[in-house]
C-alpha cells in the first residue's frame, strides 16, 4: 500500500498583504478536507476534486466564488480534472454560474464521450446533473475592476500588446490565481484538478490553461501528476503540466522536475509568472515557481496537519 499524500495551491503571483493569512487558512482546509478523503481509501480523484471545490468556495481564491472579472465585466469560468489510471478526463470552460467548476469537470469526464464542454453546452451538462448554481459576482471582484479600470484612464497600466511583457511591468495589477490540486492515493493512482476564473481583464472567450489537458492538468500514473499556475498561455505553449510528468517518467523527482520546467519557463518565455505542484509515484511532492508568492500546501501522514506557505522553491534561473 501506497502512502498517500496530497499537494494544493490557492495560486502563483504576488499576495496582497489581505489576502496572506486568508490565502494560508484557504490552502491549509483544503488540503484538509482532500487528505481525509485519502485517509479513509478514498480515491485520489476524490481527493483532488474535493479540495479544489474548497477553494472554488473560498472568495480569495481566482476559482468559483473568487473569479475575476473580464474586460466587459463578466464571469467566465474553467476548470479540469485528470486520473492518471486509465487517463480519463474532463474539462469545462465559459462557465457563467455554476458553484463548483470541478464537479463539472467530473461530470464531463465520467457521464459524456467528450473532454471538454464549454458555454451553454457545459451550462446544460450542469442543469441536467442539477448542479448548484451561484452568483460568483462579488464585491470584491468589483472594486478590483474598478480600480484597474481608474489606472487604465489615467495612465497607470500600460497595456502592451504581449500579455507576459505587461506582468512583468505591472505583477500587482493582475491576479494570476489558480487552484489547483494533485495527490497519490493507497492504491498508487494520482490525479489532479485545476479550476480558475482566468485573467482579470481578459477578452472575453479566452479560454486559459485551466482547462487544457496537458496544459494546467495532467496526471499519469506511469510518471506522476501536476496542476500549473499563472499566465495560461504560457503553460499553453509549453504544454507544461505533461511536460513537467514526462520530466517525472524520465526518472527525476517531481521536484526536479517542477524546476526544471520552471526554467524553460525562463528561458524560452522570458521569465512570465508560473507556478506548479507535482506529486511522483514514489510519492515524492513538487512545489516551484517564479513568481514573488506561490500559496500552496500539503499534507501526508507524517504531518499530522497541513503544511502551508505563501512560498516553495523561487527559480530565478534559466539553465
Amino acid at each position: 500500500m501506497q502512502k498517500p499524500v496530497i499537494v494544493v495551491h490557492g495560486g502563483a503571483g504576488t499576495w496582497r498583504p489581505e489576502r496572506k493569512r486568508l490565502g494560508i487558512v484557504g490552502v491549509s482546509d483544503a488540503a484538509k478536507a482532500g487528505f481525509e478523503i485519502l485517509k479513509k481509501d478514498g480515491s485520489a480523484l476524490d481527493a483532488v476534486e474535493e479540495s479544489a471545490a474548497r477553494m472554488e468556495d473560498n472568495e480569495v481564491f481566482n476559482a468559483g466564488r473568487g473569479s475575476t472579472l473580464t474586460i466587459n465585466k463578466r464571469i467566465e469560468m474553467e476548470a479540469s480534472i485528470m486520473e492518471g489510471k486509465t487517463l480519463k478526463a474532463g474539462a469545462v470552460g465559459l462557465l457563467k454560474n455554476v458553484k463548483n467548476p470541478v464537479r463539472l469537470a467530473r461530470i464531463v469526464m465520467e457521464a459524456t464521450d467528450h473532454v471538454f464542454v464549454v458555454a451553454d453546452g457545459a451550462e446544460k451538462i450542469a442543469e441536467i446533473f442539477n448542479l448548484t448554481r451561484r452568483d460568483s459576482f462579488t464585491e470584491l471582484r468589483d472594486q478590483h475592476w474598478q480600480d484597474l479600470k481608474q489606472k487604465l484612464i489615467r495612465g497607470e497600466m500600460d497595456y502592451l500588446p504581449k500579455l507576459h511583457r505587461l506582468v512583468l511591468s505591472h505583477p500587482q495589477l493582475f491576479e494570476m490565481g489558480t487552484v489547483g490540486a494533485v495527490a497519490l492515493d493507497k492504491n498508487g493512482d494520482v490525479a489532479a484538478a485545476t479550476s480558475t476564473g482566468g485573467l482579470t481583464f481578459k477578452l472575453p472567450g479566452r479560454i486559459g490553461d485551466s482547462p487544457l489537458i496537458g496544459c494546467g492538468t495532467y496526471a499519469d500514473n506511469e510518471a506522476g501528476a501536476c496542476s500549473a499556475t499563472g499566465i495560461g498561455e504560457v503553460a499553453i505553449k509549453l504544454v507544461l503540466a505533461k511536460s513537467t510528468c514526462d520530466s517525472i517518467r524520465n526518472g527525476i523527482s517531481a521536484q526536479e522536475a517542477v524546476e526544471s520546467s520552471i526554467r524553460l519557463v525562463n528561458r524560452r518565455m522570458h521569465a512570465a509568472a508560473m507556478g506548479l505542484i507535482a506529486v511522483d509515484m514514489l510519492g515524492r511532492i513538487g512545489a516551484g515557481h517564479n513568481s514573488q508568492n506561490l500559496c500552496w500546501a500539503y499534507m501526508t501522514p507524517e504531518t499530522h496537519r497541513p503544511k502551508a506557505a505563501l512560498k516553495a522553491k523561487i527559480v530565478r534561473d534559466s539553465a
